[in-house]
């Protein structure tokens, strides 16, 4: 039986707690937040200092700004690691990260759970093994409209970027199916909300395979088009099942999330859906991003560790970095 402390009560803070509870592979061993009037039933701590139980392992799911200075801590005190996405808000403090966990010898997993969806695994086994031949392009959307007042009163409203908080994901999700991604072109949208705050635009890659693609983004736009849309996965956003993402290759081409997989020869015939068992989830993906965390603790290699996550920051950051100096004739447009 695994202890595992929950540090941060926020939204996906108190669902890690919730999958804990209920896995029958772990205990809670506490919840660290500095507001103590979060879940007041349960083992409470101000600080993870506070900490004097057993703990084998801690997830992480504190603000960004935090997970460097609060991974190397546990990293101090031996205790594996689970820490949401980003890894870190620089790669300074991803690196330092890293190098505590290596120092102290305990197990790293980042929580890019999107890599434990069924279909996602099926998607990126389906491309390697040359289902739609050699990948040629890829064009992803991310397009919601954020209430006003996710940004009211909070740190969202200058630092709300959708690029780290949600383009971090599909950056990892475009990684992990078709594979590095080497150099990325980026252009801002215009301002809606009277803020100078980056809240749309346009995202050119190009993998290190020789494939190409596109990230269209915005949080101001209702639409059906974005990852937890399409699956259903969060329940804090309305479900469309509409497909997000197009991958496109030399012998056929498939959307996801249907996993419609089409195959064709050349232009003077129709490309042709063909027959596909759809593979799915049998855990919830927090679940069995768990089940892999209680796997690591006891020395399985993580799907993915701050090494890998600190590789999706360093795109995200460079994304972000190309939009902000965008604000002439775009902020408040």
């Amino acid at each position: 039986m695994k202890r595992i402390l929950v540090v941060g009560g926020g939204l996906i803070g108190i669902r890690h707690v919730a999958a804990i509870q209920a896995h029958p592979g772990c205990e809670l061993a506490g919840l660290v937040d500095p507001d103590m009037s979060i879940a007041p039933d349960l083992t409470r701590y101000r600080d993870m200092s506070e900490v004097a139980g057993d703990v084998d392992g801690v997830i992480i799911a504190t603000p960004t700004g935090l997970h460097a200075q609060h991974g190397i801590y546990a990293a101090e005190r031996g205790w594996h690691m689970l820490i949401e996405k980003p890894v870190a808000t620089d790669l300074a403090g991803a690196r330092a990260l890293g190098a505590a966990i290596a120092n102290s010898g305990v197990g790293s997993l980042v929580g890019h759970h999107r890599r434990y969806h069924r279909p996602v695994q099926q998607l990126k086994k389906l491309i390697s093994d040359g289902g739609i031949g050699t990948p040629v392009c890829a064009n992803l959307i991310w397009a919601m409209r954020k209430p006003d007042t996710y940004f009211e009163g909070n740190w969202r409203t200058a630092g709300g970027s959708p690029v780290m908080i949600n383009l971090v994901h599909d950056i990892d999700l475009l990684r992990f199916v078709i594979g590095e991604i080497a150099t990325t072109t980026a252009l801002r949208g215009s301002g809606l909300r009277g803020t100078a705050r980056i809240e749309s635009g346009a995202i050119a890659l190009a993998f290190a395979n020789g494939a190409t693609g596109t990230i269209s983004f915005a949080d101001t736009s209702p639409s059906p088009w974005g990852f937890e849309a399409g699956t259903g996965e969060n329940p804090n956003i309305g479900t469309t099942h509409q497909d997000m993402m197009w991958i496109i290759g030399t012998k056929g081409a498939i959307s996801f999330p249907s996993m419609t997989l089409w195959q064709g020869e050349d232009w003077a015939r129709p490309a042709v859906p063909m027959p596909l068992d759809i593979l799915e989830n049998d855990r919830a993906p927090l679940d069995a991003q768990l089940d892999h965390f209680i796997d690591v603790m006891d020395g399985a290699t993580p799907l993915i560790d701050v090494a890998d996550a600190t590789r999706t920051l360093a795109t995200a950051l460079e994304i972000e970095a190309q939009l902000t100096p965008q604000l002439e004739g775009v902020a408040n447009a």
